[in-house]
């Protein structure tokens, strides 16, 4: 029964997975669209694949007082490249996340090793997007790995006996971590170059929604909206309507 209850909360946990729902932002898709654009005329063709960012620039909010944001969106068009994911786990649930394609499995046993080796341990939290963990094994993962996966923003979310592993890395696998602590920015990949503009736009619209939502004052608290390719130069919104204004003068 205490299972039962616990997968209940653990799927009403991930309900941020979904990409439907999203309300209407003061930066509206005529606006991020023709950035989005204008971000990808000023970056020239390379020999490798350029991935696409978003970065927010925030107002009045008071940074002083603990301003902190840590949300993962689920981004309705899908990236080449997809986020990775770790979880800990052993038996049933370590095979059906083998199976799901999780990234990389942890066994119980190696958390103490981890533990010891902070180096390695520094490499595992850098290489991984999303971490998810056995419920029995998270006071575990709290005392051998807390001390470098919580200051990344990245402590494990929790799956019960019987938590569905392979829908849930499904989604995660086109989702992204956006976060920010005590500044007033904040970025988060929306694609990559070989994604049209449209589907480009969809993301950073699902991002700015989320975001929107977490903050104090809402779109109010929203000063700047910037979009740049690997190696083009950035796109700000601020610049692209200074000269809307110059030109219907």
């Amino acid at each position: 029964m205490a299972c039962n209850v616990l997968l209940i909360e653990t799927l009403n946990n991930f309900k941020w997975l979904s990409t439907k729902g999203f309300v209407n932002n003061m930066l509206s898709d005529s606006q991020l669209k023709p950035l989005i654009t204008s971000a990808r005329m000023s970056s020239p063709k390379r020999k490798f694949q350029q991935s696409v960012e978003l970065t927010l620039v925030l107002k009045d909010i008071e940074v002083k007082k603990g301003f902190s944001l840590n949300e993962v969106v689920s981004l309705p068009y899908k990236s080449k490249t997809a986020a990775s994911i770790c979880i800990v786990a052993s038996g049933d649930l370590g095979t059906r996340a083998h199976r799901a394609g999780v990234d990389k499995v942890i066994e119980p046993s190696e958390l103490d090793r981890l533990g010891t080796n902070k180096r390695e341990a520094r490499k595992i939290v850098r290489s991984y997007n999303f971490f998810l963990c056995d419920t029995s094994l998270m006071s575990t993962v709290g005392r051998s790995l807390g001390q470098f996966l919580g200051p990344k923003g990245k402590m494990p979310s929790p799956l019960p006996y019987g938590a569905p592993v392979d829908s849930i890395a499904a989604r995660l696998k086109n989702s992204v971590r956006v976060r920010a602590k005590n500044q007033l920015n904040l970025s988060a990949k929306i694609g990559d170059e070989e994604m049209n503009d449209d589907e480009l736009t969809a993301n950073a619209s699902a991002i700015l929604a989320t975001v929107e939502k977490r903050l104090p004052q809402g779109e109010k608290n929203i000063r700047n909206a910037i979009v740049k390719f690997t190696m083009g130069k950035p796109a700000a919104l601020q610049t692209a309507l200074l000269k809307e204004k110059r030109a219907d003068r």
